[in-house]
């Protein structure tokens, strides 16, 4: 923990299996393994690089090696989970087949676990039946917590303020590998464990490719230039996108980044308690057709954000989610134009009864002047 997630509210981690115990008689199980290391951390506080999870009707089993004796202890301890800690040595196998017992429903975490694992757990409970899960504890960890929402809005301030200290840069023509570095060590410098994920920087035509990487081109005048970062606090992670533009935008720059900041600002108007999120996607997606651009809106409109910088609801035209109070999600239409540039912008959001309030607050006027 960062000396800044320590001033922020505890996680409430405790009743967190008990959830999850609740839901897999639904799932058709009786026991499940989780095997996801995001998931164990949210369910057991535990962020060790191995580490396996075993939660049935009457307990659960952090399983984990010699390398966190010590950690795996003071983590489990500090979050409240109620977990009993197997550090071994040796082979999982029979600390597992131990702790599953009897059970004849064993549930396996369907988008994380490989071929190869579901070979051997079939091997070690070759007497029960093995079942795939979808998404149990990511349903969970969609709704957050006050804990969960301080430590994102923490990342966000701090990414609000690192652009803040780095934009007028952009004048100077640094190259967007440059202008990446400033930003991520402006994050670090103000309290962020790193970078919420690869910063994007696109400047000029390469601004038209949406998740261009930070290259050794040179910012130019006249250029778009977008900028898609976030920082971590405390695991949890913010994410943001501005487009800017070195000097006064042409007519055409400013017709198109006026119909993304529409679409984005009818994207974050219609999230609501209760939602489609397909209606979202839909706010933004009519809007940028309507001025004639539709076909060049190539992605989603957003994604969950917590402690995976993507992760449930998503908010694009194939969801079937449904946005709920405590939900976290972005809201981030674009719009690209190969051998002109694009736009893309981007705030998270916490859905609240009435609507929605930002997390990112980083002001729109796209002008480096």
């Amino acid at each position: 923990m960062t000396a800044r997630a320590a001033t922020l509210p505890a996680l409430d981690v405790a009743p967190r299996i008990g959830r999850l115990r609740d839901a897999l008689d639904a799932a058709g199980c009786d026991a499940l393994i989780v095997t996801n290391l995001t998931n164990v951390r949210y369910l057991t506080g535990f962020t060790g690089s191995a580490g396996l999870l075993i939660v049935t009707d009457g307990g659960a089993v952090l399983i984990t090696d010699g390398r966190y004796e010590t950690q795996v202890v003071e983590q489990v301890t500090a979050s409240g989970a109620p977990v009993a800690i197997e550090v071994t040595t040796s082979e999982q196998r029979d600390v597992a087949i131990n702790a599953i017992g009897a059970r004849s429903r064993i549930g396996l975490e369907s988008h994380s676990v490989s071929w190869a694992q579901q070979r051997s757990y079939a091997t070690w409970f070759s007497e029960s039946e093995l079942v795939a899960t979808d998404l149990l504890v990511e349903e969970l960890r969609a709704t957050k917590d006050a804990g969960e929402l301080a430590r994102i809005e923490a990342a966000a301030d701090i990414a609000d303020a690192a652009l803040g200290a780095v934009r007028r840069r952009l004048l100077d023509g640094p190259t967007e590998a440059e202008f990446g570095l400033e930003l991520d060590f402006e994050m670090r410098r103000r309290g962020a464990q790193g970078s919420a994920f690869e910063t994007i920087i696109a400047s000029g035509p390469n601004s038209a490719k949406a998740h261009h990487r930070p290259s050794t081109r040179p910012v130019a005048p006249g250029d778009f230039v977008i900028v898609d970062f976030g920082a971590i606090v405390d695991g949890y992670r913010s994410d943001m996108t501005r487009t800017m533009v070195v000097g006064e935008p042409s007519a055409e720059q400013q017709r198109v980044y006026d119909a993304v900041a529409g679409a984005q600002a009818a994207g974050v108007a219609a999230v609501i308690d209760g939602i489609d999120a397909r209606e979202v996607d839909r706010a933004c997606r009519d809007y940028i057709t309507q001025r004639g651009w539709g076909d060049r809106f190539v992605h989603g409109t957003g994604h969950g954000v917590g402690l995976d910088i993507h992760e449930a609801p998503w908010v694009n035209t194939r969801t079937t989610a449904t946005l709920h109070a405590g939900h976290v999600v972005t809201v981030e239409p674009g719009v690209y134009l190969p051998d002109f540039g694009g736009v893309r912008v981007e705030d998270t959001v916490f859905v609240t009864p009435s609507g929605c309030r930002p997390l990112t607050h980083t002001g729109k006027d796209p002008v480096v002047a």
